[in-house]
Order: C-alpha cells, then structure tokens, then sequence
C-alpha cells in the first residue's frame, strides 16, 4: 500500500489523514510556520494543516482516557478537607466510597474540557491584544487553539504523570514549563518581537493559564459535590 493509501486508511479508521500528521509533527518542530499558515492561509493554514480546534479535542479525548485509566479524579477529592466533603456525604445519605464513585465519574468527564475552556478564555485577548494584526476574535480563537495544539502535544505520552498523587505536583510545574516554551517556540515576529519580550509575555500567559486552572477548579469540585450528591 503506498503513503496515499496510508493516509486514507488511517483518515477513515481513527480521524487521522495526512492533514493531522503534518500538523502534529509541524508543531513539534516548526510552530511559527504553522501559525503562520493558519493567520494567512485560513483554518486549513492553506490546505496544509488539520483545523486547531479539531486537533485540540482529539488531544484533550487522549488526556481524557489516560484520566480514566489512571482511576479518575480521586486524587482532586481527596485533598479537600474533610469539613467540606463529610457533610455532603452524610447528606447524600450514601457511603464514603460511594460518594467518591458518582462524584469522579462527574468529575473525570468534564475535567479536561473544563481546563481547556478556561485556558482559551483566558488565552485569546492575550494572543489578539499582542499580536501586531487586527484578527478580530475567529482568528485570535484559531491562534489560541494552535498554541494550545503546541503546548498539549509533548504533554500526551507523559500526561498519565499528571493523575498519580507520586508525581503530580512536579508534572504541574513541567505542563507549566511547556506552556511557556510553547508560546516562545510560536509567537517570534508576530506576539513578541525580542527575547526579553518574548520571556515576559510567556511569563505573563503561563501565569493567566496557572490562575485559570485554579478558577476552574471551583466548578468541576462543585460538578463533582453535585454528582456525589445526585449521581
């Protein structure tokens, strides 16, 4: 079978063609082009690139199965204190365990698209303001989702780190790093014009995302209290 047949096979049995292989192995290691296919040449960067967005869900389901093989959101429930999460158990009327169960189960299915909303909200002004065009907000989403695409690849064979008690606190600092690499490795020429502010708007954003994750912490615990409770 040649590289065409490949492709379509791959393309009609997991969603992956030609157009998502170049975009993932373009990120990795030409991000500034790909982002500047996608500002001239439209959503397809010219015909060339998967659409950012479509890409991102598809990395966000791979971190959302490796949150459910490593066992769900136990970790997140636990580290509440025990004066907020006992009264909603006793007033479930259900066991610790059981509690536990109906409230990760919440608590995994939205955890990943939760953070990825909030993490575009907070990204796109950022991206529009900095950058020299006008894009208005279709194309500020379009280079949201792209930078996003380039902070999230690298993070998918190791993202499983992230759900074990052992190692999730430093894969927190390292998926912040990659962040801040991320932007760096995109943006030269168009969000940032030298070094000095390239390291300080990195900065800047990596510190917007960081804040945006603790804000989203706030409804997926109360998603996953209402599920213990309702589940």
């Amino acid at each position: 079978m040649n590289d065409r047949g490949l492709n379509h096979l791959s393309e009609d049995a997991t969603g992956f063609g030609r157009a998502e292989w170049n975009t993932l192995r373009d990120s990795l290691i030409r991000p500034r082009q790909v982002l500047e296919a996608y500002m001239t040449g439209g959503p397809e960067g010219g015909g060339v690139y998967a659409r950012p967005l479509k890409l991102y869900l598809a990395l966000c389901g791979l971190l959302m199965l490796q949150l459910f093989l490593m066992g769900g959101t136990a970790l997140w429930m636990n580290i509440l204190p025990p004066e907020t999460l006992e009264p909603f158990i006793e007033q479930s009327g259900k066991s610790r365990d059981a509690f536990l169960a109906h409230a990760d189960n919440w608590m995994s299915f939205v955890l990943v698209p939760m953070n990825a909303l909030f993490y575009a909200l907070v990204s796109a002004p950022l991206l529009r303001w900095w950058d020299p065009e006008n894009l208005g907000w279709r194309r500020a989403f379009r280079a949201t989702f792209h930078y996003m695409n380039v902070w999230t690849i690298p993070i998918v064979p190791i993202g499983f780190l992230a759900y074990m008690p052992a190692t999730a606190s430093w894969m927190a600092l390292l998926m912040l790093a990659l962040g801040f690499a991320a932007f760096l490795r995109s943006g030269r020429g168009r969000w940032y014009q030298t070094t000095t502010g390239g390291i300080l708007k990195a900065a800047a954003i990596t510190v917007a995302s960081f804040l945006a994750t603790m804000v989203a912490n706030i409804p997926l615990v109360a998603i996953g209290l209402a599920g213990g409770l309702l589940g």
